[in-house]
């Protein structure tokens, strides 16, 4: 396959955004990154987003969105080309931590998954560490995506979380081919502190290897907290992606 392209969570530069969207957008654009994920809009309507993105050349590819109405979701990403919406959008609540829990918010995730695929958008869920207790013999987060259809509900997985739990990021994503549009590419240090990515300690070889293996179409840079400027992390990040030829 062709590079697969890197984009910014923009919740790494939340703060930057909440004071000045357009301008934290802009110079996202600068540092080169080639699209980005939403965390919020900032109360912009479609269009005015749609429009901004297009004359900084970012394409919107994934959404981190809270609202349930399921057409109100496909009309505002329509207009945003954005073909896939989700995050840790699970029942309201916490994340169950028993069998029945975990097959009944699977449940709930495959209907919703269901209402957006016939709006024309894929649902995805995000995982951080706690999915990967044990229920039954197996990971929550493996007994969560045994009950949902693959087209219904796809997978966000989050690299850090995954090595923070302990498993191996590089052999988890190949459990999972066909099913992982997109993955977090974030970076942990030995103290288990956010890092910018190639600054840490996960296996990158082996990670891009399983995600091109699988048929991974983003990399999407998230750093949940930075010990510097975040914008000057994600150019960190990007930087050091590129000189890894990913970027």
């Amino acid at each position: 396959m062709g590079r697969v392209p890197v984009g910014l969570q923009l919740y790494t530069v939340r703060d930057e955004c909440q004071r000045d969207f357009r301008g934290t957008l802009e110079k996202v654009a600068r540092i080169g990154y080639a699209g980005v994920e939403l965390a919020g809009t900032y109360g912009l309507e479609a269009e005015e987003l749609r429009s901004i993105l297009d004359d900084l050349g970012l394409e919107c590819f994934g959404s981190h969105c809270g609202e349930r109405d399921a057409d109100k979701v496909a009309e505002y990403h329509r207009i945003l080309r954005c073909r896939y919406v989700g995050g840790p959008a699970l029942p309201p609540g916490d994340f169950p931590g028993d069998a029945e829990g975990v097959k009944g918010a699977a449940q709930y995730m495959d209907k919703v998954g269901a209402d957006y695929l016939a709006r024309g958008l894929h649902l995805y869920y995000h995982n951080h560490d706690h999915e990967f207790r044990q229920v039954e013999g197996r990971y929550i987060l493996d007994l969560f995506y045994e009950n949902t259809d693959p087209e219904r509900v796809q997978a966000e997985i989050d690299v850090f979380w995954v090595a923070h739990a302990g498993v191996d990021p590089a052999e988890y994503l190949r459990k999972y081919p066909g099913r992982v549009p997109l993955i977090h590419v974030k970076d942990r240090d030995e103290s288990g502190t956010f890092t910018e990515v190639g600054n840490g300690t996960l296996d990158w070889d082996a990670i891009f290897a399983a995600a091109e293996a699988i048929g991974t179409h983003w990399y999407i840079v998230e750093q949940d907290t930075c010990q510097r400027p975040c914008l000057e992390s994600a150019q960190i990040s990007l930087n050091n992606l590129k000189a890894r030829g990913i970027a």
